[in-house]
């Protein structure tokens, strides 16, 4: 037999160990160094400049890999990381990114993973629990968001009594009825479904952001009346750019009313059920006939990992519905909960359930209410900071975590101000020292920041707001 020198070093399981340990003792020390007062959150460099860099990288080792990695890459333990809606991963979830890229378990069907096949029923369990559906609900997780909507709203399409449009193709005209405020991925699934432009149909927001149900209703008959069937409509809980919920008791009302499925989009704030203190924003959620939560926002997982639940597990079972008999033993309609392939978009999947497993069975499940009630609560904290603030104002008080403010001068007119905290972003944004994001509400330019960081405290913000009005 030939010898291959190569892949004798890459499978000696020596050197995977002294790699190992290299690796997470290389990780801890840069975890350690987010915690220091000097360390910057961000090293910026322009697209052009990144890339020049990787395209002449000399690779050396992979300890010295990580090292430039770890320096040209956000830091989201970093207590002045304050920007996008993604999680600073426990430590502890991270390791099983490890177990499950080791085991590489596809999830397709029962007996490539059977392990992760259960212990994902456990977890889709718990959250339907949790969201007050009964023993008739079900779910699945899936890669992130977007896939998650586009399987729910799938499901809303199959659910059609008049057509089975996974077996015979769209013949009717359908939409989907949404917030102006809502995730873009609603949006893209719709148009990936071939609905359209016309087929996504942007329902008018309230002063607070949350979607106006006078404008629901008129949305809908002007749809109707145009002749559209929808095929749903969508709550966020809560929206991307403000954090705000709609409320989702009088969408489920109307949806109820006239025999339309109700989706809600949780990506992010869907976790406060696990919250006593603001669950009650989502109140009406046991309504919906699917629910999205992502646990890589709120629930401290490495991205990404989304739980899709269905309040009637007969819609989920049948929306991917379709003949491969050298995988399945059985593809009737019946529910085959432990063949994963039967209902979601993805094949072969990571054993993504384990991020939240451990760590629900580790700390229990007190410690995701725990990290709710930090981050919202310190969204309220910084919201009241910024109303003691005399040169800053904010664009509505936030609900969540998620905080949308501006620099404010006197004497500047509406494009001033506009230009103003643009520029400070941009600032920001090269000093490195803090990150956040930017939004435009009601064609007002706004800084933003989600707090998605529970080792942030007061003193951060406040320096944070320093650094805006030197920078102003």
């Amino acid at each position: 037999m030939k010898y291959y020198p190569k892949l004798q070093q890459v499978y000696n399981f020596d050197n995977f160990e002294k790699q190992g340990k290299e690796l997470v003792a290389q990780l801890n020390a840069h975890l350690k160094n987010t915690q220091k007062p000097k360390t910057n959150a961000n090293h910026w460099l322009k697209p052009d400049e990144e890339l020049n860099y990787w395209q002449n990288y000399q690779f050396d080792n992979l300890t010295t890999f990580v090292d430039d990695l770890l320096q040209h890459s956000i830091h989201l333990h970093n207590p002045k990381y304050m920007g996008h809606q993604v999680s600073v991963p426990a430590p502890l979830s991270v390791l099983t990114n490890l177990i499950s890229g080791m085991l590489n378990n596809g999830m397709a069907v029962y007996e490539m993973g059977q392990a992760a096949t259960a212990i994902e029923r456990v977890v889709v369990e718990l959250f339907c629990q949790m969201i007050g559906y009964d023993d008739e609900a079900n779910g699945v997780m899936t890669s992130g968001g977007t896939l998650a909507n586009l399987t729910a709203l799938l499901a809303a399409r199959q659910s059609l009594k008049e057509q089975d449009v996974w077996q015979n193709g769209m013949n009717d005209k359908l939409a989907v009825l949404v917030s102006d405020q809502a995730h873009y991925s609603i949006d893209r699934a719709a148009r990936v479904m071939g609905l359209g432009n016309v087929g996504v149909v942007l329902v008018p927001t309230q002063d607070d952001f949350s979607m106006d149900i006078d404008a629901l209703k008129k949305s809908y008959q002007d749809t109707s009346d145009a002749g559209y069937k929808v095929i749903a409509i969508v709550g966020s809980a809560c929206s991307t750019a403000t954090g705000i919920y709609d409320d989702l008791t009088a969408i489920g009302d109307f949806c109820q009313s006239k025999d339309i499925w109700f989706h809600i989009d949780g990506a992010h704030g869907g976790a406060a059920v696990f919250s006593s203190q603001y669950k009650s924003l989502l109140k009406g959620i046991e309504m919906a006939d699917s629910v999205i939560i992502d646990t890589h926002k709120m629930m401290m997982t490495p991205a990404l990992s989304t739980v899709v639940l269905f309040k009637d597990k007969k819609t989920g079972n049948q929306t991917f519905h379709q003949k491969a008999q050298y995988l399945f033993e059985d593809n009737s309609i019946e529910e085959q909960w432990y063949n994963g392939g039967l209902r979601t978009f993805e094949c072969t999947k990571f054993m993504m359930c384990l991020k939240f497993y451990v760590l629900w069975k580790t700390y229990g499940i007190e410690i995701f209410e725990e990290n709710i009630d930090c981050l919202y609560g310190l969204g309220n904290t910084f919201a009241e900071m910024i109303i003691q603030h005399k040169d800053f104002e904010l664009a509505l008080h936030p609900q969540t975590n998620i905080v949308c403010f501006r620099y404010i001068r006197e004497g500047l007119n509406e494009q001033q101000l506009n230009e103003l905290n643009k520029t400070i972003r941009q600032k920001l944004l090269e000093d490195s020292e803090f990150y956040i994001v930017q939004t435009i509400l009601n064609g007002s330019h706004y800084l933003r920041v989600t707090l998605m960081n529970p080792m942030t405290t007061e003193a951060h913000l406040h320096n944070l707001l320093r650094k805006i009005s030197l920078f102003a």
